[in-house]
């Protein structure tokens, strides 16, 4: 199975497991309605590299989240479930986590785009000695980095799949790693 280009806007992390269970995609997580200003430059940045599926319960607040994200974020693409396929077969619980991987990749069957995986371009050594990894500063560096390439911040362990989910080119890396660098000289 293919990688689906586009990366998925779901609410939570229940979601995400329910898409990586029906197909091979990257999603950003909404964490609720109240979808902030980090997350929205996110989807944002993932909207410019690789395209863009809103996927939300069909319910008020995933509408919401559709909502909001459709006024700041232009050119998504939306897939949906029939609320009958986002029942919970037990209790009142409605979502994609509920659905069958069958009727999620009905969902997404009209919306997304193949893309043949390409290997990321920043090797796990150009973040060790980038000072990402380990060591006094990595975390304010990892902070500093998500900033400035816009992917937010992320533990050294989930760095490199974030970089090659926002597709960042070695060089956008090492011009905002020259920026870290001649941040933390001056300030000594």
């Amino acid at each position: 199975m293919k990688k689906i280009k586009e990366i998925i806007v779901v609410e939570g992390r229940d979601d995400t497991v329910a898409i990586k269970r029906a197909v091979d995609a990257d999603t950003i997580e909404t964490n609720g309605s109240a979808v902030n200003d980090e997350t929205i430059e996110k989807i944002r940045l993932a909207q410019e590299k690789r395209g863009v599926i809103i996927f939300t319960d069909p319910d008020f607040p995933g509408e919401k989240i559709r909502k909001t994200i459709t006024e700041k974020v232009k050119g998504c693409k939306h897939a949906f479930l029939p609320r009958h396929e986002a029942k919970a077969k037990k209790g009142k619980g409605l979502g994609v986590e509920h659905a069958t991987i069958e009727a999620i990749r009905l969902a997404l069957e009209s919306v997304k785009e193949e893309m043949i995986e390409e290997p990321s371009q920043i090797e796990y050594e150009d973040l060790l000695n980038a000072g990402l990894l380990g060591g006094a500063h990595a975390k304010r560096r990892r902070e500093r980095l998500g900033e400035l390439l816009k992917i937010g911040y992320t533990n050294g362990k989930q760095l490199q799949k974030r970089l090659q989910m926002f597709q960042i080119s070695k060089e956008d890396f090492e011009m905002a790693l020259k920026v870290i660098i001649q941040e933390e000289q001056s300030n000594e």
